[in-house]
C-alpha cells in the first residue's frame, strides 16, 4: 500500500482541496491518501471556522482515507515550526511515501534550491540577512529580501518575488527543508493550485481561496459559495447554521483573550510563543491602553510585527502555549490522533499500526490511561484547545466540555 500525505487546514473544504486530492492520487499512483489536519485552531492565529470533526468528515467524504490531527502546538505556530512538527509526525508513521502540497509555483527544483540555502545558511546569505534584520523589518520579509539578494545574478527577481511573497510557497519551502533536515524518505511533490491565490477574495469559476469563502460566510453571502464548494461542505454549513452554529472567528474569544492578557504577569507574557524581538514592550503598552483585540492589533502591527504573528500571540496566550514547551517538542510529536477514516479503506489503519513509532490514538480515554508523561502533556494541550474552542459557540448548549473523550472517530 502506497500512502500519499497532505498537510491541510480545510478551513473550509472547497473545490480546490478536492482537486488537489484527485491530482495527488493521479500523480503518485497511491493507494491511500492520509491528511494531517490542523485541529480547532489554525496557523494564521485564529480558530478554525468549523470544528475539527466537521472538517475531517468533509475530507473523508471527498476522497481522503484517513485524517490525523496535527497537535495544536504545531498547528498554531510559525511556518517553520508548523512544517517541522508536521513532517516529524509523518516521518514517525514510517508508512508515508509521498507528500503533496499546493503551491503557486510548482517548480520543485527551485523550491528545493531555496530550501538548501535556508538549511546551510552560507556566510554571504547570513551577512545579508543580518543586515536586513537591522532595518527593523519582520523576519519573513528580511529572509525574502536576503534570498533575492543572494540569488540576484542567478534567478530573476520577479520569479523570486512570485515564489517568496506567497504563503503556500513559503510553506512548501519549509516542508522541503524539514524533509531534508530529517533525512526523510518521503518524496515531496508540488501541485499547482487550481483555486485563486492564497489571500485572494475573488471567485474564479468553480474555484476560490479559503480566504474568499470565509469572507463571504462572514457576510452571510452563502449563495455565492455554491459553485466553489462540494455539496457536502454546503450541507455541513447549512446544518450548522440551522441550529445556530455560525463560523468561528477570533472575536468569539475576545473576552477570554483580554482576560488572559490582563491577568498574566510580564514574566508570564514573555514566555508565550512568538513573544520575542522586543514585541513584549509594545504588547504590554497595547494591553494597558486598549480594551479590544482590534485596537491591540492596530497598535502593534508594523513592518516588523505582522498581523499573523500578533494573532498567533493572542491565541498562544489564550491556550497558554509557551516557547519552552514548543521547543521541547519541536521535532518530537508524541502520537497520531485519528479524527476520521473512510469506510472504503479501513486497511490503512492496520498499516499505520504495524510500522509506526508513535501511538495511533483512536480513543482518548484509553490513551490517557496508559500514556507516558510527555504524551499526556501534549494531549492535554489538544484537549484544552477543544474545551476553549467550544466556549466560543454562541449557543450555550453547544459549549461541550471534554468532547475529545466522548466524540467517536467518524
Amino acid at each position: 500500500m502506497k500512502i500519499c500525505a497532505i498537510i491541510a487546514e480545510y478551513n473550509p473544504f472547497h473545490n480546490g482541496h478536492k482537486y488537489q486530492i484527485e491530482k495527488a492520487k493521479k500523480i503518485t499512483g497511491c493507494d491511500s491518501v492520509l491528511v494531517l489536519m490542523s485541529g480547532n485552531f489554525v496557523q494564521r492565529g485564529t480558530p478554525a471556522i468549523f470544528n475539527k470533526w466537521d472538517r475531517a468528515n468533509l475530507a473523508t467524504s471527498n476522497g481522503v482515507d484517513i485524517v490525523i490531527e496535527l497537535p495544536v502546538i504545531y498547528a498554531t505556530s510559525s511556518a517553520e515550526y508548523f512544517a517541522s512538527g508536521a513532517i516529524s509526525l509523518l516521518n514517525k508513521l514510517n508508512s508515508v511515501d509521498y507528500l503533496c502540497f499546493g503551491t503557486e509555483n510548482d517548480d520543485i527544483e527551485l523550491l528545493t534550491k531555496l530550501s538548501d540555502i535556508l538549511i546551510k545558511e552560507p556566510k554571504e546569505y547570513k551577512n545579508i540577512l543580518n543586515s536586513e534584520l537591522k532595518k527593523g523589518i519582520s523576519y519573513p520579509k528580511a529572509r525574502s529580501n536576503s534570498l533575492k539578494a543572494y540569488f540576484k545574478n542567478e534567478i530573476p527577481e520577479d520569479l523570486l518575488d512570485e515564489v517568496l511573497l506567497n504563503p503556500n510557497n513559503i510553506l512548501a519551502i519549509e516542508y522541503i527543508k524539514a524533509l531534508k533536515k530529517t533525512n526523510s524518505t518521503i518524496v515531496p511533490i508540488a501541485i499547482k493550485r487550481k483555486d485563486a491565490p492564497y489571500n485572494s477574495t475573488e471567485i474564479n469559476g468553480k474555484y476560490a481561496s479559503s480566504t474568499a469563502i470565509r469572507e463571504l460566510l462572514s457576510k452571510d453571502e452563502i449563495s455565492k459559495i455554491h459553485d466553489v464548494c462540494p455539496s457536502s461542505t454546503l450541507k455541513m454549513i447549512a446544518n450548522n447554521l440551522s441550529v445556530g452554529l455560525r463560523p468561528m472567528t477570533i472575536y468569539n474569544y475576545e473576552n477570554e483573550i483580554m482576560y488572559k492578557l490582563r491577568t498574566m504577569k510580564e514574566i508570564e507574557l514573555n514566555e508565550i510563543l512568538d513573544v520575542s524581538d522586543n514585541i513584549d514592550r509594545v504588547l504590554n503598552k497595547a494591553i494597558s491602553n486598549n480594551s479590544t483585540i482590534d485596537d491591540i492589533i492596530e497598535n502593534i502591527k508594523s513592518k516588523r510585527f505582522t498581523l499573523s504573528r500578533i494573532q498567533r500571540i493572542l491565541i498562544h496566550s489564550l491556550l497558554d502555549i509557551k516557547t519552552e514547551y514548543v521547543n521541547k517538542y519541536k521535532c518530537n510529536p508524541q502520537y497520531a490522533r485519528v479524527l476520521s477514516i473512510s469506510s472504503k479503506n479501513k486497511k490503512i489503519i492496520s498499516k499505520l499500526n504495524k510500522y509506526t513509532e508513535i501511538p495511533i490514538v483512536t480513543s482518548i480515554a484509553n490513551f490517557m490511561k496508559k500514556c507516558n508523561n510527555e504524551q499526556k502533556e501534549m494531549m492535554e494541550k489538544d484537549i484544552l484547545a477543544t474545551n476553549i474552542y467550544m466556549l466560543g459557540n454562541e449557543i450555550p448548549e453547544f459549549r461541550y466540555y471534554n468532547l475529545d473523550y466522548t466524540k467517536r472517530i467518524i
